[in-house]
């Protein structure tokens, strides 16, 4: 039997820092990423949160998270945590 190759996804993937985990199965994810100025060139980091669905509450604050585009879930919502790639720091 000749395997099929998997097609790739075309959903968006981003990887960012969990900032907020207050609400029930959504989180809140912020996503850095560096642009350099249009006019003087200099590089300038930039921040976009997302808010994402977290079905099994499992991040928490800190945590470096990968999230995927996914079908709007709420009027923020419309990405989902794939995977929890580091925990972060215990207080």
């Amino acid at each position: 039997m000749v395997s099929e190759p998997q097609e790739k996804s075309r959903k968006q993937v981003k990887v960012g820092r969990v900032i907020s985990d207050k609400m029930d199965k959504t989180v809140v994810v912020a996503v850095d990423y560096l642009k350099p100025h249009r006019l003087y060139r200099k590089i300038i980091r930039k921040t976009n949160k997302f808010h994402a669905h977290d079905e099994e509450n499992a991040c928490r604050i800190g945590d470096i998270v990968r999230i995927e585009e996914s079908r709007p879930m709420s009027k923020m919502k419309r990405w989902r945590v794939v995977e929890i790639v580091q925990r972060g720091e215990e207080l």
